[in-house]
């Protein structure tokens, strides 16, 4: 059993929406660990999820919602990482990005509703950021989110994938049926190419706010 978990959020939020997830996960004996990703290149999320790694006294599973999987394919090479856990997330194989995997969405999927980069960074539009994002979070918690969203760097957006951790490492992930973030067939898809055990749970993209239970018990699993 793996006792140390550490969690990387995606992009336009920050870690503090692994909270739920936090709780279930330390109630049941595990040190977790949250990285709070800048956000500004794909590198410095990796170095501030080696930082984290570093610091731990033996392996870890890694998790990554969104755009954290790019960061956990990237850091996850690390030696100390055992496990990989995609939540809702990308998982780029060599050479890819996020920039590369939305490049070309299947016809009739939901558009995601970013706006044009301002001073090279990225936001939801705030009107539309609840039914994309957090369909199925209580309007005034999904409007908190809107509101405080991280600007998303386009040089994070744009960081590609140099040696993917799920080629040789076990992963694990977690499909959000509701998804209008990641379309769920693509999630499906990138999980099938990285050999990943796959669940499947009823959810927005904010799977792990509105559904901590199911993504808890996905990582357990990895654990063990």
């Amino acid at each position: 059993m793996i006792r140390n978990i550490v969690l990387v959020h995606g992009g336009f939020v920050d870690g503090s929406g692994w909270q739920a997830v936090y709780d279930l996960l330390v109630a049941d004996g595990f040190r977790v660990s949250v990285v709070q990703n800048p956000t500004l290149s794909l590198a410095g999320d990796v170095a501030a999820t080696h930082q984290v790694v570093d610091g731990l006294d033996g392996p870890c599973v890694l998790v990554g919602h969104s755009y954290g999987g790019v960061v956990i394919s990237e850091a996850g090479t690390h030696p100390d990482v055992a496990a990989l856990v995609y939540i809702a997330a990308f998982a780029p194989d060599k050479g890819e990005s996020v920039n590369t995997l939305i490049a070309d969405p299947p016809p009739g999927a939901p558009v995601p509703p970013i706006l044009p980069p301002v001073n090279g960074f990225l936001f939801l539009d705030r009107d539309k950021f609840a039914a994309s994002f957090a369909g199925d979070l209580p309007a005034d918690q999904a409007a908190f989110m809107a509101d405080s969203q991280v600007p998303w760097g386009v040089d994070a957006l744009g960081g590609a994938v140099t040696e993917p951790a799920w080629r040789a490492k076990p992963s694990w992930y977690l499909v959000a049926t509701d998804d209008r973030m990641i379309p769920p067939p693509a999630q499906h898809a990138m999980a099938q190419r990285a050999g990943a055990t796959i669940a499947e749970t009823p959810g927005s993209h904010s799977v792990y706010l509105s559904q901590p239970a199911a993504v808890a018990t996905l990582i357990r699993q990895a654990a063990a």
